[in-house]
């Protein structure tokens, strides 16, 4: 590891163009622009997502007179449409590429969000968390982009990185809402006042990343969509090997179709400007890795057995259940932990509670990140095994289990204490979503859009059941015994299919 890989322009797989380093410091280069819009495309989308809460639990909870069930109501109801969009997000993502759909989500769940402010009743904010909720689904093409641009040596810290700071959104958002609503009092504006106008903030930001996104983002390291096998097809032939029958060459985590005869050939292609090819350099890699990369690690056109044979593998289903527990536990966690501490320190305040709350989203910035860096260095330091991989994904979920028994078992009222295991917490829950996207790209890379948007949508599901455990313990008021009953939980889903495989036998690509 180089200190100018920060900055310089990275060098490249010569099959797919992936980069082989992350230059998060460069935006000037194509990588380093494609890493930025990922992270803080999500972060936005998260800051946007989750608006209410840092409010919701004083202000807006007395303004539009909700008791302490219906604010749990729209914690859940919040989840269940990022839900849907996630799991459709994936294949969207290998129809349309992931920088449409990516700045699609964020446009589209901006009208819903501009229109929070008329909210004047419980039914009225069951409505409107639902459709922002949308904004919840940007995780998934944040994720696929990402991996299509960044090569299998990096792309668990890439994934790790730009979900991690994206992540950070949930903790951004206990800071701005709680201060924009402030400064709008500190103008003389009523509390019933403040808090709508305070939406036009991420509002604003929201709609500016999705226009920009399009306007300065390319959809792959080979340039356009519609020609993004034509390009890999070239790569493979320039470098004296033969491309697969049926011209099934591509760009991981993309769909391919089939040259037709009466389109473009790779002679005409050939004759086109290739000027992306002046981004970057290649990297020297041997002979299997380039058909492996083009055999295998290439997206195809999905069909409903494909999709179908995914979506039930025991590969699929350990990434679900583990991803359903690490960001499943800390989306409903997000949601109540402002409640959690006002209810254990009431001196506290709506304000502070929110700051101290904030630090659980904030250390997405470091925790998400070091689960892929941790992942990417075992995988290197065991010769590619990616057995290292699972089983950290494995360890960080139980350990995180542990953490979240001891804390509602203990139900501390002395603030130290309690902001000293919810950290610790914190960083097993967050480094594990890292690592769980650290393996993904090496699991059935034909189709990683879905399996992506599967495990994304499995995230939200576990915010689901576990924003409904903590629902309905006493009334949605005990959060000590909900997080117990949830750790023995994650334990259990972690254990479950640990014995799996990490890659199917017989995979082709992903090694």
């Amino acid at each position: 590891m180089k200190l100018s890989y920060l900055w310089a322009a990275p060098e490249v797989n010569p099959i797919n163009r992936k980069a082989r380093s992350v230059p998060f410091l460069n935006v000037f280069n194509v990588y380093g622009r494609v890493f930025f819009f990922s992270w803080w495309g999500f972060m936005v989308a998260f800051w946007a997502w989750y608006a209410f809460p840092p409010l919701l639990t004083h202000t807006i909870k007395t303004n539009l007179g909700l008791s302490s069930a219906e604010v749990a109501n729209s914690n859940i109801v919040s989840l269940c449409a990022t839900l849907l969009v996630r799991f459709v997000a994936g294949p969207a993502c290998d129809l349309f590429g992931p920088r449409f759909v990516f700045a699609g989500t964020l446009l589209i769940g901006s009208i819903p969000l501009g229109l929070a402010p008329l909210v004047h009743d419980a039914q009225g904010l069951y409505i409107s968390r639902f459709f922002i909720g949308i904004l919840g689904g940007a995780f998934v093409p944040c994720q696929v982009w990402s991996t299509g641009f960044f090569d299998k040596n990096v792309v668990g810290t890439s994934n790790a990185l730009t979900g991690g700071w994206g992540n950070a959104g949930g903790g951004i958002t206990y800071f701005i809402m709680p201060a924009v609503f402030d400064s709008f009092v500190a103008r003389g504006y009523t509390d019933g006042v403040a808090w709508r106008l305070s939406f036009i903030v991420p509002l604003i930001i929201t709609i500016a990343t999705g226009v920009f996104m399009i306007l300065l983002c390319p959809d792959t390291p080979t340039g356009k969509w519609s020609e993004r096998h034509l390009h890999a097809e070239q790569n493979l032939a320039s470098h004296a090997e033969n491309a697969p029958a049926g011209g099934f060459v591509d760009v991981p985590g993309m769909i391919t179709d089939k040259a037709s005869s009466g389109g473009n050939s790779i002679q005409e292609v050939e004759k086109k400007p290739q000027g992306h090819h002046n981004w970057d350099h290649e990297a020297a890699i041997s002979k299997e890795e380039m058909l492996e990369a083009a055999k295998g690690e290439v997206v195809q056109k999905p069909t409903w057995g494909m999709v179908v044979k995914v979506l039930v593998s025991p590969q699929t289903l350990f990434h679900i259940a583990t991803y359903m527990c690490s960001f499943g536990g800390e989306l409903a966690i997000n949601s109540i932990l402002g409640s959690y501490y006002a209810k254990n320190f009431p001196s506290l305040g709506q304000t502070n509670s929110s700051n101290w709350a904030a630090m659980f989203g904030f250390l997405n910035v470091f925790t998400r990140p070091l689960g892929g860096v941790i992942s990417d260095i075992l995988y290197k330091s065991t010769g590619h095994n990616i057995w290292a991989k699972k089983i950290w994904i494995v360890v960080c979920g139980c350990l995180t289990g542990v953490m979240l028994i001891i804390i509602g078992r203990t139900d501390p009222h002395h603030l130290p204490t309690m902001i000293g295991l919810v950290a610790l917490m914190a960083i097993f829950l967050e480094a594990g979503n890292g690592a769980n996207f650290a393996l993904i790209p090496h699991v059935h890379p034909h189709a990683n859009g879905i399996v992506s948007g599967t495990t994304g949508a499995g995230g939200n599901l576990g915010g689901v059941v576990f924003a409904i455990i903590f629902r309905f313990m006493d009334a949605g008021t005990n959060y000590a015994k909900a997080f117990w009953v949830i750790g023995i939980m994650m334990i259990g889903l972690n254990l479950v299919f640990c014995w799996v495989v990490p890659v199917p036998k017989g995979q082709i690509g992903g090694h």
